[in-house]
């Protein structure tokens, strides 16, 4: 690959990747402006964002095997038509179970680009390039969240929130063009894998089986949820707590973004002197000691809107290191079944973020305290799991003399 044909994939593939970060992110400032023209509550609004997890989880699942089946461009082709009118169909909603309906069919279409981007990396790269190239994938994705708000606070404003929607579609056209014309097709199609429910649940097993799959696909859904409880509860902390406008609501959000940018440039040159399961351990156990910290200052009132978004930045940071390196070593023992792997190791962690946003949902009491504890919850158990997780891995491969560095097998 040419450093041009380089730099082209890893951005479209990076822009995949932001279907659903812009799908969360650009409506968030119109929470308010949803649930007055909708007749509803902030509550019931932030059930539509639950249900786009949900539908984000169970999703990849589907399309995992196909992608393994009919090879990467036939179920991205479909999935993201399915977006795209069901994007247009949020924009003319007039009721709040129509938005949510819309909302999971939104979920159910774009989450192929999540799983795809992932069976690509894992196509077209080395498996000893893929934590780097994740990175990359983060670095486009996170810069979704500096845009996404501003975007959604303005466009609220000018033109009302269902334009978000229209825009939305209109992206997802520009990418279906992109991926035709300039993306590689990856791995080719495989007959030989049946879609019959007992194949694709064979298959699912063959993943689950790998203990070094199923320890870092669960550090990664766990510790990395905690960003969606921050997307959960802070519009309604921000806008209705601290009273500020969708605009500044979209620029907090952009500034907290640069949280995850930063480290995701960080681990290029963490990862020359240092192995993945090295940074993530150091990274959730710093994330673990600001999170206890801040619930503590939140719960004695220590923090206005700028202590908070400082606790906030700092706790956000480690999301760009834990994200890729945990994602990495999910998918290295895979090659054959790497888009059953993607689609687990996806599902799983949307399937925890839906739970986490309907958490702080549940929780609400009208203060940041659901917000921020779901948060240090989410790094403090992610940082256990990877504690005993490494241990059986560790016995496991002295058991049986494996190999303690990561290196591909055929699965």
């Amino acid at each position: 690959m040419t450093r041009r044909q380089h730099f082209i994939v890893i951005l479209i593939l990076g822009i995949l990747t932001t279907i659903s970060p812009f799908s969360i992110d650009m409506y968030l400032p119109g929470f308010p402006a949803i649930a007055k023209s909708l007749h509803t509550t902030i509550d019931q609004v932030q059930l539509s964002l639950t249900a786009y997890l949900i539908g984000i989880s169970f999703g990849q699942l589907l399309y995992g095997p196909l992608l393994d089946r009919y090879g990467r461009k036939v179920p991205l082709y479909a999935g993201l038509v399915l977006y795209l009118f069901a994007s247009l169909g949020c924009a003319v909603t007039s009721s709040i179970e129509t938005l949510i309906v819309m909302r999971l069919l939104q979920a159910l279409g774009g989450c192929v680009g999540l799983v795809a981007a992932q069976a690509l990396v894992r196509d077209l790269f080395p498996v000893t390039q893929t934590a780097q190239v994740l990175s990359l994938l983060v670095l486009v994705m996170a810069v979704s969240p500096m845009i996404a708000p501003t975007v959604g606070g303005y466009t609220t404003v000018a033109l009302g929130w269902h334009s978000i929607f229209l825009i939305l579609a209109g992206i997802t056209a520009v990418i279906l063009l992109g991926i035709y014309f300039a993306l590689p097709d990856g791995k080719k199609p495989d007959p030989s894998l049946s879609l019959r429910p007992k194949a694709v649940l064979g298959s699912f097993l063959t993943v689950l089986k790998q203990p070094q799959f199923l320890t870092y696909a669960l550090v990664g859904g766990i510790a990395t949820s905690a960003p969606f409880a921050y997307i959960a509860g802070s519009p309604d902390v921000f806008m209705n707590l601290y009273h500020v406008s969708e605009q500044e609501y979209g620029w907090i959000f952009a500034f907290l973004a640069i949280a995850i940018i930063a480290p995701t440039q960080l681990n290029h040159i963490l990862l020359k002197r240092f192995r993945s399961e090295q940074i993530i351990q150091v990274t959730l156990t710093y994330q673990s000691i600001i999170g206890l910290l801040m619930l503590w200052g939140t719960w004695a009132g220590w923090f206005g809107p700028y202590g908070l978004i400082a606790m906030l930045f700092l706790f956000l940071a480690g999301q760009g290191l834990t994200g890729p390196n945990a994602s990495a070593l999910s998918l290295a023992p895979f090659s054959r079944h790497a888009g059953s792997a993607a689609a687990l190791m996806g599902s799983f962690r949307m399937g925890v973020g839906a739970l986490v946003s309907a958490a702080v949902s549940v929780f609400h009491n009208h203060t940041a305290i659901p917000m921020v504890g779901t948060m240090t919850v989410c790094v403090v158990s992610g940082l256990a799991i990877f504690l005993t997780g490494n241990r059986v891995i560790q016995y496991r491969n002295k058991k049986f003399g494996l190999e303690e560095s990561l290196s591909e097998v055929a699965l």
